[in-house]
């Protein structure tokens, strides 16, 4: 293999599957390199592959910039950029700092809490709605269906809308997938549509305030510091698309991991409290977000490697959760895997995921159910993935298992 053969701007090259042969090359030959890109501002990135790497420029704010060009690796003009800065991906401290304390207030672990009951009957819906037949598209009618639930149950958004945030959602991260396109304009024209709709979601919550996470972030307050109308309509953007394609990806993911290593289902079905253990697997075997960009904020060293101030830099979580040195056997699926320190929802810092144990115990309950209802699930027809190197996602998984009778609750 050769530098020259590895190309991970083209999302055509995750289709088939993750190109885990080339992130391997890399972390040995070349950790940090200049990866060429007619389409980046500057002409290329610096692709950053190795665990403490990825780390390192996930948590150093202060030379690896999330505001000064955006997280997400596309280059935008100006004026989206302006927009963009605005959402607390995209902040650095002190504003990210100020920015999170007031959301904060959103997410306190008795909130998680409280909505646990809430996802077990859930679940067990959305898993009565299937199991009579048979047989389902896993992501369509089951990984899908629970993260639209619980975020819209979070939000304040009605049941009924839950679709109209999938449908949004896909066509701006599907952007490069035909399946989700109606349209060069689709995904700028889904986040227009998604902004009037958060305006008027909080509009009510500011009228008529519940228990929700809207109606807590409108009245939110430190210091006489409140969040502004476009603040939350971009918070609203940023949970529909992250609380909800993540989720979703790695319930789908670690399903598609189970069926290519049936011996690690058998294992947890014969021995439950490898559960919590299992969902660290299956978040670092995953990744469902595979890279996220930064900028050079000044001259800086990485991995060796001189930076020049301005350079775009792009570190790669799923090479990272398949370093050799940080994981045994890093390619091998091991529900009972410890030590399991990934770095899925970002290796800590400012950035660390807002929503982690939120995810984890959505992916608990699934899985549990899954196994309790499902045991004999198994693979009914072929996988197709999600075109992106974004997002490493997979679109329609075929199952079949035993018809058995709806619960109820």
């Amino acid at each position: 293999m050769e530098m020259t053969d590895i190309d991970l701007c083209d999302p055509q090259n995750f289709v088939d599957g993750v190109p885990h042969d080339w992130f391997t090359y890399l972390r040995h030959e070349a950790p940090v390199a200049w990866h060429p890109d007619p389409a980046s501002i500057g002409g290329g990135f610096w692709s950053v592959t190795r665990y403490d790497d990825c780390v390192t420029v996930n948590r150093d704010a202060e030379h690896f910039s999330s505001y000064r060009a955006g997280a997400i690796f596309t280059d935008m003009d100006e004026d989206a950029l302006a927009q963009q800065r605005m959402m607390m991906l995209n902040m650095d401290p002190p504003m990210h700092t100020r920015y999170r304390r007031l959301v904060n207030k959103g997410f306190t672990p008795r909130m998680i809490r409280d909505l646990e009951e809430r996802v077990i009957q859930s679940t067990d819906d959305i898993l009565d709605a299937v199991c009579e037949e048979g047989s389902a598209d896993f992501v369509e009618q089951i990984s899908a269906e629970l993260p639209l639930r619980v975020i819209a149950d979070l939000m304040g958004v009605p049941q009924e809308d839950r679709h109209l945030v999938f449908d949004w959602s896909n066509k701006m991260i599907g952007s490069e997938d035909p399946e989700y396109q109606t349209g060069e304009d689709a995904p700028a024209r889904a986040a227009m549509e998604l902004y009037a709709y958060a305006d008027e979601l909080c509009t009510k919550k500011r009228l008529d305030p519940h228990q929700d996470l809207f109606s807590v972030l409108t009245q939110a307050e430190i210091d006489g510091d409140k969040l502004s109308e476009l603040e939350l309509d971009l918070f609203f953007l940023l949970l529909s698309v992250a609380g909800n394609e993540t989720t979703r990806n790695l319930i789908s993911g670690a399903l598609v991991a189970f069926f290519d290593h049936p011996d690690q289902w058998q294992r947890l079905l014969a021995d439950r409290s490898l559960l919590p253990s299992a969902i660290e697997e299956m978040l670092r075997y995953v990744s469902p977000v595979m890279h996220f960009r930064r900028q050079a904020a000044a001259d800086v060293v990485i991995g060796d490697q001189a930076i020049a101030e301005g350079d775009k830099v792009v570190f790669w979580h799923i090479s990272a959760n398949r370093d050799e040195t940080v994981f045994s056997e890093p390619h091998s699926f091991d529900v009972g895997r410890t030590p399991n320190n990934h770095m899925a929802f970002g290796g800590g810092g400012p950035h660390f995921c807002l929503g982690a144990n939120l995810a984890r115990m959505e992916i608990k309950v699934m899985y549990d159910r899954l196994l309790e209802r499902m045991p004999d699930l198994h693979l009914d027809g072929p996988v197709q993935r999600l075109r992106s190197n974004f997002i490493n996602g997979v679109k329609h998984i075929p199952v079949a298992f035993t018809p058995s009778a709806s619960i109820g609750h």
